[in-house]
């Protein structure tokens, strides 16, 4: 951008304002003594100044037509507000038509004034077209209403003019009349066509930052899993996205799109599912997403439209931090290769990858080589990053070798919609300023036309969206500038003297060089594309893995963590964390310590695979930690091919035999098919006990020696019971003689007694006992052993 570009044909001369100057001076210096005369010159200026900043704010919320032609009526309405502590009586609100600016830096200069400034601001027309307000108290505020025909304005030559609507009035601490408030805006004022108009190009980015996950639902359609549901409070109406939607439809701009944005949307159209704390729940906003893909489908059916790299890819931080990590451009490759066919896809247009855009625009050479490393031909600069020193404003494209094309945006017009423009009054501000600075260019070489590029910033709030919306509305009518697609831009003829060189690397901003992510991050990308390199090998089917986890790495190098370095680690944990998980759903079961006895034996080792779908080409390998010892399968190590299904396990079975007795340490280690580790180790230990000839027979003489024992003690107890079978025979024999015996006495005695109650009291004298108590058969025990006739008590 031209910092000192004259505008030709524009003011009066020189001459003629060093003129006017010196008689305001003139007259204005004897009020300011009369009203200050305790203060010299400088000390009267700088009280001026004080008692003219900031006692009454004055807003200015809208002015129209923003570009007045012979013939309108210009309208501006407001406010005054009183911010002092005294009441502003006698008050007038005028509005102000200051000359022609004579360069861009002119109205940047005029952009950043704060506080009235004698000579410097114009007069105000005064008369008719001023609004009287007799008194405003403190804190109070006003409306205005200023309407002013064109004709009156004295805008007779097209050009950009000084515009300033002032309060004027005095206070019971000064009561004098004295300007206590102003505010300052651009009247862009060509009534006709200019012969050279310069060529627009304005991009309108759809761009987000990061919403989904790597985790998907174990069902067949991987549900996705969003990390939260932010995106649909900016598709839905009112949001920012929905807002560049609706308003880039009929705008002509140039649409500069994230596939990933796309992405995230079209899986919100579809079931999805959002993280709330540690658990998921199911996402709402179908209807919403479908709507948003549904219009922006139509907006572009017929425009140019520019996919960046998927997930938009910090180049910066690619160029400066990742560059040397070993397969971080590969990433980049991917990126930009995913664009294409996401765009197509969803959009069903056809989309140009041939444009890399890094942040702010600020490149170097690292950069510039990084950015066209995946094929991209242009890269979209900056003019505050690409400096020139000419007298006005170059074409944007510059051709910088190798087949490489800068396109090199311009600085003043691309942050124009920066900051907050929720307040009225800052958007009209905006707007005013941006048409000033878009004819400024224009009339810099009027017969020369050039291209200039607009980039404005990546993620435009929904006001900043509206604001942009209304000063391009400002161009429509094309009196200095026509509308051409970045495409256009990119071929268009370049200015031979703009610098073609590409600015070093110590130009780089250090606060956008803090702001990139550090090589820790790229090195944690790595392992993460490393371990799901090794983990898609055994999959039986890895389309389930590798897409969610490929997007989520291009996501965790996008330009939207910047300022966000916290947020951006905590994902790529997440990813990494998340990976891991599922490649330790195939592991080995820990095993415990062994004993074999013998020269030979079957160990097992069991595999378990608790994913969802089969797993091949893995293979198990048992090694011993002394083959002297104990060998598996005759060596000191040996493998078998393991192929599990989904949710199952397998038992792998090896030989071992044994040479020599005492503890091995084996390991167990599943490999991939190129060898390569897969998961930790497990380790056990197999207690060898080898057993020789003579213990066998030691063994076998002790065992007969126990059945002869046996033998002989059955022997000894079948004898014993047969001779006390015959004693007992032999003893119930005698029972039944002596019974009968006593039988036959008794019936002898009977006939002897006649008495028979004499016979049992006689008895009953003779035994105090119990009258049903025998006799005892047996003679006192003792501790001899039982005869051969005895009866033993048991």
């Amino acid at each position: 951008m031209a910092e000192a570009a004259a505008i030709q044909g524009i003011g009066p001369s020189p001459a003629r304002r060093r003129l006017r100057r010196l008689i305001t001076l003139a007259f204005a210096a004897p009020l300011l003594a009369g009203f200050l005369p305790g203060l010299t010159a400088p000390e009267a200026q700088a009280a001026e100044s004080a008692s003219s900043t900031g006692s009454v704010d004055v807003s200015v919320d809208t002015l129209t037509p923003s570009a007045p032609v012979e013939g309108d009526t210009l309208t501006l309405t407001g406010s005054v507000t009183n911010k002092g502590k005294q009441a502003v009586t006698d008050a007038t609100v005028d509005l102000r038509v200051g000359p022609r600016m004579t360069s861009r830096s002119e109205i940047e200069d005029v952009s950043g004034r704060r506080g009235y400034r004698d000579g410097s601001d114009p007069y105000p027309l005064g008369g008719a077209y001023r609004v009287k307000i007799p008194k405003l108290g403190a804190g109070l505020s006003q409306d205005f209403t200023l309407s002013v025909p064109v004709s009156k304005l004295g805008v007779d030559d097209p050009g950009v003019y000084q515009l300033g609507v002032s309060l004027t009035g005095q206070t019971a601490g000064q009561p004098y009349s004295r300007v206590l408030g102003i505010e300052r805006t651009f009247l862009p004022y060509q009534p006709e066509e200019t012969e050279k108009k310069t060529q627009l190009t304005y991009l309108w980015p759809l761009i987000s930052t990061t919403h989904v996950s790597a985790e998907t639902g174990p069902d067949l359609q991987q549900t996705p899993v969003f990390e939260n549901d932010d995106l649909a409070a900016e598709i839905a109406p009112g949001g920012r996205l929905h807002e560049m939607v609706s308003l880039g439809t009929n705008l002509p701009v140039t649409w500069v799109i994230d596939p990933d944005l796309l992405a995230s949307v079209d899986a919100m159209a579809k079931p999805y599912r959002v993280k709330s704390g540690t658990t998921e729940v199911p996402g709402k906003n179908q209807n919403v997403a479908e709507e948003w893909l549904d219009s922006l489908e139509r907006a572009v059916q017929g425009k140019k439209v520019v996919a960046l790299p998927f997930a938009d890819p910090d180049l910066a931080s690619l160029a400066h931090r990742g560059k040397d990590v070993p397969g971080s451009l590969s990433h980049l490759q991917q990126a930009t290769a995913l664009a294409t066919t996401t765009v197509e896809t969803i959009l069903h247009v056809k989309p140009s990858t041939d444009f890399s855009w890094p942040v702010d625009g600020a490149v170097d050479p690292s950069i510039m080589s990084v950015a066209t490393s995946a094929g991209a031909h242009n890269v979209i600069a900056r003019s505050d990053s690409f400096r020139d020193d000419l007298p006005y404003t170059p074409t944007a494209a510059r051709p910088v070798g190798g087949g490489t094309t800068a396109i090199v945006s311009d600085a003043t017009l691309s942050t124009a919609f920066d900051g907050d423009l929720i307040r009225t009054e800052n958007s009209t501000l905006a707007v005013q300023s941006f048409l000033a600075q878009s004819l400024a260019v224009t009339l810099e070489r009027p017969e020369d036309q050039r291209s200039v590029v607009v980039a404005p910033q990546r993620m435009p709030t929904a006001a900043q969206a509206q604001t942009m919306a209304t000063a391009l509305q400002g161009l429509a009518p094309g009196r200095w500038t026509t509308p051409l697609d970045l495409m256009g831009a990119a071929v268009a003829p370049p200015d031979t003297d703009a610098s073609q060189q590409v600015p070093r690397g110590s130009a780089y901003p250090k606060k956008l060089r803090a702001q990139e992510l550090d090589a820790d991050a790229f090195k944690q990308m790595k392992r993460t594309r490393e371990e799901l390199d090794d983990f898609q090998v055994i999959l039986t089917a890895p389309d389930r893995v590798v897409p969610p986890f490929t997007n989520a790495i291009s996501r965790e190098m996008s330009t939207s963590w910047r300022g966000q370095a916290a947020s951006a680690s905590l994902y790529r944990q997440d990813v990494h964390q998340y990976l891991l998980s599922l490649t330790r759903e195939v592991q080995l079961i820990e095993k415990s310590d062994l004993t074999l006895s013998g020269r030979s034996a079957t160990i097992p080792v069991t595999v378990q695979n608790r994913l969802l779908q089969d797993v091949d080409d893995l293979k198990l390998r048992l090694t011993s930690s002394n083959k002297t010892r104990l060998q598996v399968d005759g060596e000191a190590w040996a493998e078998r091919p393991v192929k599990i299904e989904g949710g199952h396990s397998q038992s792998v079975k090896f030989p071992a035999s044994a040479n020599a007795n005492g503890p091995v340490t084996m390991t167990a280690q599943l490999y991939t098919a190129d060898n390569t580790p897969y998961g930790p180790p497990m380790q056990f230990t197999v207690k060898v006990s080898e057993i020789t000839p003579t213990v066998m027979l030691v063994i076998a003489g002790g065992v007969l020696l126990l059945v002869l024992a046996g033998v002989r003690m059955y022997s000894q107890r079948k004898r014993a019971a047969a001779r006390n079978a015959e004693a007992e025979a032999e003893a119930d024999a005698d029972a039944e003689e002596a019974e009968a015996g006593t039988d036959a006495e008794g019936e002898a005695e009977a006939d002897a007694d006649p008495d028979p109650e004499a016979s049992a009291e006689a008895s009953e004298d003779a035994d105090p006992g119990q009258p049903s108590d025998p006799t005892p058969d047996t003679g006192p025990e003792s501790g001899d052993p039982s005869g051969p006739g005895e009866k033993v008590d048991r």
